[in-house]
């Protein structure tokens, strides 16, 4: 199979992407700048996932690291999709994003450690130990036997009610997961010493939720995704991509909404929201594509210009 981006180093199973490119319809959900690379990115990148869950056999765990708005949920929603129609695959879908606690367990954990940790988004708002279990739950679960996973409403910031999580019925093939901190890493205590931006500056002067958050993703976070077998970084330009794209998810979630509550964000929400998570997405935009397996850099245009 010959492509301009997928890199010649890594070899792809011709059988392989002949089932898929004929079964190309069920990727009908991907947006117009992906569809276009289809046969040079998205074709090559699903075979290569395919040949890592029959080399690793099992239920391996695949990792989709990306910047907000980068197209995490489009991925994985596209590889099930098209697992399901070519090979009859199960795949579930973890997305880190339904894991946060809820939103009266933030605020908690706001009065007791620091009042930044009442936003949703770094590591230590989510549910972890959740996320481990759920993964080995999954990788048991029987024919016929059904799990449910937390869905999480961002409009009104909280956890949905349990009528209205995913469920999935066994047994399953792979598992998708997919967030916009998985596979960060801890950084050394030095690299906290000075703020990231202007609300670390006047809301963590001292540095201590920087540094809670640091040490969350060198304990129980690096537990959580040490359960993964293969990580896929899509590496967005920068943050001012990852305001524009947030804000156009922003847009989404509303039309999409479940909750009781809007808590949604405006322009000036959305930039101090986006603050919060600034210094581990540009220390992954330096750091991950060292250790992820799979590397797509995306440009202004949400196009892929490099396969690593």
């Amino acid at each position: 199979m010959t492509t301009t981006l997928w890199p010649a180093k890594r070899p792809l199973d011709d059988h392989l992407c002949t089932t898929f490119a004929s079964n190309r319809s069920a990727l009908k959900s991907l947006p117009e700048p992906w569809l276009k690379q289809w046969p040079d990115v998205w074709l090559p990148v699903a075979t290569w996932v395919a040949q890592q869950k029959n080399t690793l056999g099992g239920v391996p765990v695949i990792g989709i690291h990306g910047g907000q708005g980068s197209g995490k949920s489009t991925l994985s929603q596209a590889l099930a999709s098209l697992y399901k129609a070519a090979l009859g695959w199960n795949c579930a879908i973890v997305s880190i994003d339904d894991l946060y606690l809820g939103h009266d367990e933030r605020k908690a954990l706001g009065q007791s450690i620091h009042p930044l940790l009442a936003t949703r988004g770094v590591p230590g708002t989510h549910d972890s130990a959740l996320g481990r279990q759920l993964f080995a739950d999954l990788k048991q679960l029987e024919p016929g036997q059904c799990l449910t996973i937390p869905a999480f409403d961002k409009v009104s910031d909280d956890r949905l009610p349990e009528s209205n999580w995913h469920q999935i019925v066994g047994p399953v093939d792979l598992i998708l997961f997919e967030g916009w901190c998985v596979g960060c890493h801890a950084v050394a205590d030095s690299q906290l010493d000075e703020p990231a931006n202007q609300l670390e500056a006047t809301e963590d002067p001292d540095g201590h939720w920087r540094r809670w958050v640091n040490q969350r993703l060198a304990s129980d976070y690096a537990d959580w995704f040490a359960m993964m077998d293969r990580l896929i970084m899509l590496k967005v330009p920068g943050m001012q991509a990852v305001l524009n794209w947030r804000g156009q998810q922003e847009v989404e979630n509303r039309k999409h909404a479940r909750g009781d509550h809007d808590r949604g964000l405006d322009h000036a929400g959305l930039v101090r929201f986006i603050q919060h998570y600034q210094r581990l997405t540009e220390n992954a935009l330096r750091d991950l594509p060292e250790h992820a397996d799979l590397v797509l850099e995306l440009n202004n245009q949400h196009a892929v210009n490099h396969i690593n």
